[in-house]
């Protein structure tokens, strides 16, 4: 299976709270966010990790370069307008991906939780994709995710809505199979510009997409938020 990892942004919200350095480089507990994520990959069976980077992230280009690591590893080194134009620009540079896990750089989750919720999606053939969603809501925007019972989802929306399933949200982590995969160049094509946009696509389309509910899944945007991932990690890893 491959992964990627979305790490094209500027961390604005970091620099402007003083935070000097690159956001994926971002260490919690002593390791760096994105190193974090591709052990995680690795522990789950990577074919190839693809990664985009922005074109003023020469330490990072450099670190990247120098892992030494058993699976292959793509840098695409490109600055874009949105997540939704770096995943484009991901596979644009990997051609006949049947199915993908993809992520930002800055997404903290319990690993135990994340290897579940590939197994889920791997032996589940009948979907088209497999978007993780949270009960845990600590987000400046974010997109509610509404679904059955049996967690195909039926709706996505910006404000929380009147049923059992209104208070989940978009955890940032997608699995796609190929059918979905093929509508990122349609939505680029239709103007969309962020992932968002790109989820309620998705459904639209009439793509059968199931949620996977993680215990707790958080961002770093904040300097305040790297102790808060650190005790969140600290709890759950013993």
């Amino acid at each position: 299976m491959h992964y990627a990892i979305i790490a094209a942004g500027e961390g604005s919200r970091l620099s402007n709270e003083g935070y000097r350095g690159l956001k994926p480089m971002v260490l919690i507990k002593g390791e760096m966010m994105i190193d974090r994520l591709i052990s995680i990959f690795i522990e789950n069976e990577a074919e190839a990790i693809h990664i985009i980077v922005n074109e003023n992230s020469e330490e990072l280009i450099a670190h990247l370069n120098g892992l030494r690591l058993p699976v292959p590893i793509h840098i695409v080194v490109k600055n874009t307008i949105s997540s939704l134009h770096s995943f484009y620009e991901l596979l644009e540079e990997s051609a006949n991906i049947e199915e993908i896990c993809l992520t930002t750089t800055d997404t903290i989750f319990n690993k135990e939780d994340f290897s579940n919720y590939i197994n889920n999606f791997q032996s589940n053939k009948n979907n088209d994709g497999l978007l993780a969603v949270t009960s845990f809501i600590d987000d400046e925007s974010p997109l509610y995710i509404q679904f059955t019972e049996d967690f195909q989802i039926t709706q996505i929306v910006d404000q929380p809505t009147v049923g059992d399933n209104y208070n989940y949200i978009s955890g940032g982590i997608y699995c796609l199979r190929k059918k979905a995969i093929s509508l990122v160049p349609i939505a680029i094509k239709n103007g969309l510009n962020r992932m968002r946009n790109f989820q309620r696509l998705l459904i639209d389309e009439g793509l059968v997409i199931n949620a996977y509910n993680f215990t707790k899944i958080m961002d770093v945007d904040h300097v305040s938020d790297i102790a808060k991932a650190e005790t969140f990690l600290n709890d759950i890893e013993y």
